[in-house]
């Protein structure tokens, strides 16, 4: 029973992301964080799959995580190849809605978070720079939550260069929704996610 609760977090988890990316933040241009934002960033500027692009940027850290981290690599797989497939699968729906940007940026950022929270309430995540992070993490003891709020960062400077300083202001909306509703979801009961 639980591994069918699994599944169907993985695809709803998915589901939900894919539909905070395509219906709130793609039609204005704003960025999530960590290989989706990187991902988002090349379908701006070239019209790349972002889906496509998360899954090529992911393939180097899952091999490392193959060699060093096999319980990584077992538990972020699925979620992964899940949400960059319903990322692709669901763009034709970010014409669908059309509110003002600010307001995308807080939908936006409550999806994303929501698909992110189902995932890692079961252990799973989308994999990528998270991975990065527990490795740094493991290393030097410093939170891991720093690591990706630094990571995200990046990005999302990056965005607000190559795209436009608006991109900046309401991608750093849509972070910050992303981690209260994550927050919210996996703190609830007492409920810690970590990875061994």
């Amino acid at each position: 029973m639980y591994f069918v609760k699994k599944a169907l977090a993985l695809i709803i988890g998915s589901i939900f992301l894919s539909l905070g990316i395509n219906l709130f933040l793609v039609p204005h241009k704003i960025l999530d964080g960590g290989t989706v934002g990187i991902g988002l960033i090349a379908n701006y500027l070239w019209g790349f799959n972002t889906g496509l692009i998360i899954i090529i940027l992911s393939i180097p850290i899952f091999i490392f995580a193959w060699f060093h981290y096999r319980n990584y690599f077992y538990n972020s797989l699925h979620g992964m190849i899940l949400s960059a497939f319903f990322i692709d699968f669901l763009s034709p729906v970010n014409h669908l809605i059309e509110i003002e940007a600010i307001y995308s940026a807080i939908l936006g950022g409550i999806f994303v978070g929501i698909g992110m929270g189902l995932l890692l309430h079961f252990q799973t995540s989308t994999g990528g720079t998270d991975f990065i992070a527990q490795f740094l993490y493991a290393r030097t003891g410093i939170n891991v939550g720093i690591y990706i709020l630094l990571i995200d960062s990046v990005v999302i400077i990056l965005g607000g260069l190559l795209l436009s300083s608006e991109t900046f202001y309401l991608s750093i909306i849509t972070l910050l929704f992303i981690g209260l509703t994550t927050t919210l979801l996996t703190s609830r009961k007492g409920h810690v996610v970590a990875y061994e």
